[in-house]
C-alpha cells in the first residue's frame, strides 16, 4: 500500500517534545521511550523536529538521529518529521533523509526566512515534494509571517505538492473554505485549543501537543469529537482547555515539559534562548496539570 492509499499522516500524531538531561544533551534512549509510550496509550504516530521538538537549536547531527530515533522505536510509516529549514535545498535535503530513514510522510513550513511571495512558496513546495515523500504544509502565519490561505493551499493541493495541511492560523472558518476548493486536501488541526472546531468541520487528524503529557484522555477527546460525540468531547474539552490553550502561547515548549514532569514523564529544559517559565505561569500550568490528574485525565 502506498503511502496516499495509507494517508500516515491522519489520526492523533504527537508533535514531541525532546527529553534534555541536565547539560541539555538530548536523551535519545528516553525519547526512543517516549515515542512508544505515545502509541501504547493510543496516538497514531509522532511529528520529531516541530518547534515542540526545538529543532532550531539541534545540531544537524541530533536532528538527524532524532528522525531515526523515533523511527527505531515505533516504525517509519508512524512518523511525519518536520523538514523546515530556511533554504528549500536544506529543507529537501532533509525530506531525503526522512525518506532514507523509512518515514511515511514529512511536514513542511513555508520559507520563512523572510515575507515570501506565492511564487517562492510554491517554488519552496515544488522543491520539497521532489524528495518523494507525501508533504504535509504546515501553515503557521503568526511565527512565519507567511499565511498559506486556502486558496494557496488548494494550489499547491492540485499542483501535487502536498497532501495535508497543518491549519494554525487559528481562524476555523477556514476549514469549510478549503473543503469546498480542495476537498482531497487533509485538514489537520493545528493548535490544541481549537480542537474541537476543527473536529467538527471535518478534520482528518491532529499534529498534537498536548498528549505528551495527557495521551489517554487526549486521544479520547479527540476519537469522541471526530466521531461526533459531543456530550463526550465537550466534558473532556472543558476540562483539558486551561491546558491545550498553552498551545498556542509563546511558552508552549515549556509548558508542554513542565506537565509532563508534574505527570511523571520527562520533559526537562529547554536549550537557549528559550528561558524557564515566570513564576506566576509556572503556577497557572501546574495547577491546571493537576486539576487533570485529579480528575483522572492523565
Amino acid at each position: 500500500m502506498t503511502a496516499l492509499e495509507n494517508r500516515p499522516w491522519r489520526g492523533v500524531l504527537v508533535a514531541t517534545a525532546l527529553p534534555l538531561d541536565d547539560d541539555l544533551s538530548v536523551d535519545f534512549d528516553k525519547y526512543a521511550e517516549h515515542c512508544a509510550w505515545l502509541v501504547e496509550n493510543g496516538c497514531d504516530g509522532v511529528v520529531p523536529n516541530g518547534s515542540l521538538g526545538e529543532y532550531q537549536v539541534l545540531t544537524p547531527e541530533e536532528r538527524a538521529k532524532v528522525v531515526e530515533t523515533a523511527v527505531a522505536a515505533i516504525g517509519g510509516d508512524r512518523v511525519m518529521p518536520g523538514v523546515a529549514a530556511y533554504g528549500s535545498a536544506e529543507a529537501r535535503r532533509w525530506a531525503e533523509q526522512a525518506r532514507d530513514a523509512g518515514c511515511g510522510s514529512v511536514m513542511l513550513l513555508p520559507p520563512n526566512a523572510y515575507r515570501a511571495d506565492e511564487r517562492s512558496v510554491l517554488a519552496h513546495y515544488a522543491e520539497v515534494a521532489g524528495a518523494g515523500l507525501p508533504v504535509v504544509a504546515y501553515n503557521n502565519p503568526i511565527d512565519t509571517k507567511v499565511d498559506l490561505v486556502p486558496e494557496l493551499l488548494a494550489r499547491l493541493h492540485g499542483e501535487g505538492y502536498i497532501q495535508g495541511v497543518k491549519e494554525f492560523s487559528g481562524d476555523v472558518r477556514r476549514a469549510y473554505r478549503l473543503a469546498e476548493l480542495a476537498p482531497e486536501l487533509d485538514l489537520l488541526i493545528g493548535a490544541d485549543d481549537v480542537l474541537l472546531e476543527l473536529a467538527i468541520a471535518g478534520a482528518k487528524g491532529w499534529v498534537a501537543g498536548y498528549p505528551n503529557a495527557l495521551p489517554k484522555s487526549s486521544v479520547e477527546l479527540y476519537r469522541a469529537a471526530v466521531a461526533g460525540d459531543l456530550d463526550t468531547a465537550k466534558k473532556l474539552y472543558e476540562q483539558l482547555h486551561p491546558l491545550l490553550r498553552w498551545d498556542s502561547k509563546v511558552e508552549f515548549v515549556q509548558a508542554i515539559k513542565l506537565s509532563m514532569d508534574i505527570v511523571g514523564r520527562h520533559g526537562g529544559g529547554c536549550r537557549p534562548p528559550r528561558v524557564p517559565l515566570l513564576p506566576e505561569q509556572e503556577a497557572a500550568v501546574r495547577s491546571a496539570t493537576e486539576r487533570a490528574v485529579a480528575a483522572g485525565l492523565a
